[in-house]
């Protein structure tokens, strides 16, 4: 010690060890010894809530975890000493790499406004259950069996609720939260929030905060003190918002068992995180069934896979498997709708553009058009809904600028629907909905562009964007709007005629309820295109009838953005016939449409 540091009394580090080995990284829990406050945990659906704090011995603790269903997920939390837990149990057991955060519900302050355009409310039928579990598996979250809602679940321990969209009535998000003082009998008297989930496909900002708040709301109505959450570390942008909201970190922590679905979090991270969401679904199915798998680019979106002697090279859901003639038809329009059409599948007029006198007659035989380059993807260079041979013209220099040949096309009312065709059945079939947005009587159009385009973006892992260009323009100004101009509160409006994802549009799942007649043009065209895996583009007045007309063949179909369609399993299934797991849920043709 130099001289001119002053001495301590002993007293004081002893002061200081005490104080860091009773309060440092260790929280207080109140102990009961009665037989009624002990080994406690709750069934929440997805699996059991184990509140750790109410084991005394830790062997007990490790064989509730050890009894853990195949098809659920169960979470221990608070666990006081991990290191002793994980240490009795190493090859079963690990600490998950999440942070803990409480809100004290004694200072919470509700919202001053009231979000516009959902409600939150509590679960209330099956169909709000069915839509939960779709919200779940696109979050790759562990779906609830549907009679535990109606049979297992006490509301006076399990609050449910859901946020419901006012003009649609679709269910966009969902939380759970328990109340530990009724699921404890009284061991823990706080509560928690799980199972956050908003919708991709979410048109209002806020659902997630909504349903935050919401929940804060019931427990603080209830006397608890605090509620808690657990949130990986690395997710940036939910923590963000809890701290926003107010929650503050604590030094509790979560012990789960190994398995498959918690793999990603004890086996460490991958090396091929800059992979595509489309190529990711792929390599993580793959994965999951024990299927070797060497990233060959990732930026590209290629990979390698390798099973049972058999190894496949591919980009994103394009295969080997795909022939080089397949691909040179579905990248030429033209060829595709002649091969298409000569199987007997239904195509709108076409002709290549070329003179404007040409152009002016064909506009006599069909008052609207769509330009779009004879290749290209992504509704790149593609202009929908013209009606004077000055603005086709316009448009076909715009496309020429993505291909030398130019197509101009009859324009079919109706719906976009992408049917997912792998080894000649239909997997999944949904509408593709263009972008779109809504006012709040405040934002400009161009400002509300720029939101729900950073809003697609982060739904999407940067794959869809709003990019405002002639097409926008004259989207817009065709609607009687300039960009400049504020949308009035609640009116929605449509942006952009093109619902490629890529350009801002959303997909809703309509597998079970396409008809027969669809499915049936979907095969036929994928036959005689002699591809086994496209995705095949329709316009539809309405997926349950009958009438359609074919776009085009897309040789790379995106898998990701289905759910809760198993586009993915079908894939590597195709692939590697000997990897499939049992039991397999059955694709969708025509005796099951």
């Amino acid at each position: 010690m130099a001289d001119n540091e002053p001495s301590r009394p002993k007293g004081a580090f002893d002061h200081r060890l005490k104080r860091m080995r009773e309060h440092g990284l260790k929280p207080e829990f109140r102990i009961d010894e009665s037989d009624a406050h002990k080994d406690r945990y709750i069934n929440c659906g997805w699996g059991r809530l184990v509140f750790a704090n109410t084991y005394q011995d830790t062997g007990k603790l490790v064989e509730v975890l050890r009894n853990e269903r195949p098809d659920r997920r169960d979470i221990a939390f608070y666990v006081r000493d991990p290191h002793v837990l994980v240490g009795s149990a190493p090859q079963e057991l690990f600490l998950d790499p999440s942070h803990t955060f409480r809100l004290d519900l004694a200072t919470y302050r509700p919202a001053r406004s009231r979000r516009m355009g959902f409600t939150v409310r509590r679960l209330s039928s099956r169909s709000d259950a069915e839509a939960i579990n779709e919200l779940y598996i696109s979050r790759g979250m562990v779906p609830v069996p549907p009679e535990f809602f109606w049979s297992d679940l006490d509301p006076r321990m399990i609050t449910v609720l859901v946020a419901e969209e006012d003009d649609t009535g679709a269910i966009v998000g969902t939380a759970m939260g328990v109340d530990h003082g009724q699921a404890t009998s009284g061991a823990d008297l706080g509560s928690s929030l799980w199972c956050l989930s908003v919708s991709p496909q979410a048109r209002f900002p806020g659902v997630g905060e909504a349903l935050v708040r919401r929940l804060a709301e019931v427990f603080k109505g209830k006397g608890l003190p605090h509620m808690d959450l657990s949130v990986l570390h690395d997710n940036e942008l939910a923590i963000g918002l809890y701290e926003k909201l107010g929650f503050q970190r604590v030094p509790f922590f979560t012990v789960k068992r190994k398995n498959t679905i918690n793999e990603a979090l004890f086996a460490g991270p991958a090396h091929d995180d800059k992979l595509n969401p489309y190529a990711t679904i792929i390599v993580n199915e793959a994965r999951r069934r024990g299927i070797q798998t060497e990233i060959i680019d990732a930026e590209g979106g290629l990979f390698r896979l390798s099973y049972g002697g058999r190894s496949v090279a591919c980009r994103e859901s394009l295969s080997e498997f795909t022939s080089a003639v397949a691909m040179s038809i579905c990248d030429d329009k033209a060829i595709t709708r002649r091969i298409v059409e000569r199987a007997g599948v239904e195509v709108p007029d076409q002709i290549q553009a070329g003179s404007a006198d040409d152009i002016a007659a064909f506009l006599e035989k069909h008052p609207s058009v769509v330009v779009k380059p004879a290749r290209g993807e992504q509704g790149k260079g593609i202009s929908i809904g013209l009606t004077t041979v000055s603005d086709i013209m316009a448009a076909v220099e715009v496309a020429r600028t993505y291909s030398n040949v130019v197509l101009v096309e009859e324009c079919v009312a109706g719906q976009d629907l992408r049917l997912v065709v792998i080894d000649y059945k239909v997997v999944a079939s949904a509408l593709r909905k263009p972008a779109e947005i809504t006012g709040n009587g405040k934002a400009t159009i161009s400002e509300l562009i720029d939101i729900q385009s950073r809003r697609r973006a982060a739904a999407t892992g940067g794959e869809s964007r709003i990019t405002i260009d002639d097409e926008v323009i004259r989207c817009v100004s065709g609607n009687g709007f300039a960009l400049e101009d504020v949308l009035p509160q609640g009116r929605t409006l449509t942006v952009r005629r093109t619902a490629n994802l890529h350009t801002g549009g959303t997909i809703h799942d309509v597998t079970g309820e396409t008809h027969h007649t669809l499915i049936d043009a979907a095969i036929k065209a994928a036959r005689a295109i002699e591809i086994p895996v496209t995705g095949i583009d329709l316009m539809v007045r309405d997926p349950r009838q009958p009438e359609y007309r074919f776009i085009e063949a897309n040789e790379r179909p995106g898998l990701a953005n289905h759910e809760p369609q198993p586009t993915a399993e079908r894939f590597v299934d195709f692939l590697f016939p000997l990897s499939v797991p049992q039991p397999v849920r059955t694709t969708l043709n025509r005796a099951g449409a």
